[in-house]
């Protein structure tokens, strides 16, 4: 990592191991649709493959949050969502973000800590050739990913605190969408877990950015995304590939 303001970076890369048993994933928004149709077909690709990953690291022993957020309520009979409802309550460290965005709490950008991001998304990032209008499309989580017996589902930050907690879980690893809005801005997502001292890590090949090229930095928008995972490296915590759980090559989307 490195300071807001400073521009020397020296890349790094270790190895680690993490007890299965001490670790959460935690699937960021990988909605049913998206009111941007590319960003629709983003995750539509990217769900199969992340869902063969949480798979493999459910087997091992990873505890699975999935976090669609505003529509937890879809859920709201089944044991997944209630294990959540009913966690024992844990008081955390530091407050835990108020703000509003979004239907969720939201974690906003310190400026103590980060710049900018490298990537102007003022525009919201559509990155179809006819823009598309900004809707509330999705209803629930991407029926690909499985949700699986011993799993949860949440978007609150205390629950999460919450069940992080009761298990002992002090590694958490993020995947799903947007990079450089949700993953990052979620009361579950980076910015809250690095706050609350646990070993974050961004898994960099399933992940997506709302980022339209023809703004600034105006590189095609799979570059845009590695540059938000630098940033993420830079400022928040490591990133890692699948490729660690599966001994599988990466995923990659196909554009």
């Amino acid at each position: 990592t490195e300071q807001a303001g400073k521009t020397d970076t020296t890349v790094t890369e270790k190895r680690v191991a993490w007890d299965p048993h001490r670790t959460a994933i935690i699937i960021c928004d990988m909605w049913d649709d998206h009111w941007c149709k590319s960003a629709a077909q983003r995750v539509a690709e990217l769900a199969g493959p992340m869902n063969r990953v949480v798979k493999t690291a459910r087997a091992k022993g990873v505890f699975v949050i999935h976090a669609p957020s505003s529509v937890v309520n879809f859920y709201k009979d089944t044991p997944q969502r209630k294990r959540a409802q009913d966690a024992p309550f844990a008081k955390p460290p530091v407050p835990l973000a108020t703000a509003e965005r979004w239907g969720t709490a939201w974690c906003w950008p310190d400026p103590a800590r980060e710049p900018d991001l490298p990537i102007d998304d003022s525009d919201m990032g559509c990155d179809c050739e006819v823009k598309c209008t900004i809707r509330e499309a999705w209803t629930r989580q991407i029926a690909t990913i499985e949700i699986a017996v011993p799993d949860a589902i949440t978007d609150n930050g205390q629950e999460t605190y919450n069940l992080l907690q009761a298990r002992g879980v002090e590694n958490v690893i993020l995947m799903g969408v947007h990079l450089n809005m949700c993953v990052l801005g979620r009361p579950f997502g980076i910015r809250q877990m690095v706050k609350l001292s646990r070993n974050v890590a961004l898994m960099r090949d399933l992940t997506d950015t709302m980022y339209n090229h023809e703004k600034r930095p105006q590189v095609n928008h799979f570059a845009g995304t590695d540059l938000v995972v630098e940033h993420v490296e830079k400022f928040w915590c490591p990133s890692f590939t699948s490729s660690d759980i599966t001994g599988k090559p990466p995923f990659r989307f196909k554009e």
